[in-house]
């Protein structure tokens, strides 16, 4: 099975920057779509950034000029660099990969803006 584990993350200052990972293990294809999704306190997990297999990204209205994603298909990972952090960015980012028609989920890391 396909095992998903981010890294990176912690506390910044508002107006910072941060560099998240995720590191793809098992049956893995250069046809899948991997990304990242986010989920605040009290609120639904929602979409953040999508990269396919050919290096095509995708990225929600919030983070769109402040965030890039990444890939490196030889390693299996992807990469988030988050730029001009917001308080309103505050949550646990969770990795993601969809092959198949299925997603695996990361187990999150939590990433905390505030001064």
């Amino acid at each position: 099975q396909v095992r998903l584990v981010e890294s990176g993350g912690g506390l910044v200052q508002p107006g910072g920057s941060l560099r998240l990972s995720c590191a793809a293990s098992g049956s893995i294809t250069s046809l899948s779509l991997m990304g990242w999704h986010r989920q605040a306190p009290g609120k639904q997990r929602e979409f953040v950034a999508t990269i396919s297999g050919g290096g095509i990204p995708v990225y929600a209205d919030s983070v769109k000029g402040r965030f890039t994603i990444s890939r490196d298909n030889v390693k299996n990972t992807i990469n988030l660099q988050m730029n001009s952090l917001e308080p309103e960015d505050t949550a646990v980012y969770y990795c993601r990969l969809t092959q198949h028609g299925v997603n695996t989920w990361g187990k999150g890391t939590l990433i905390t803006v505030s001064s």
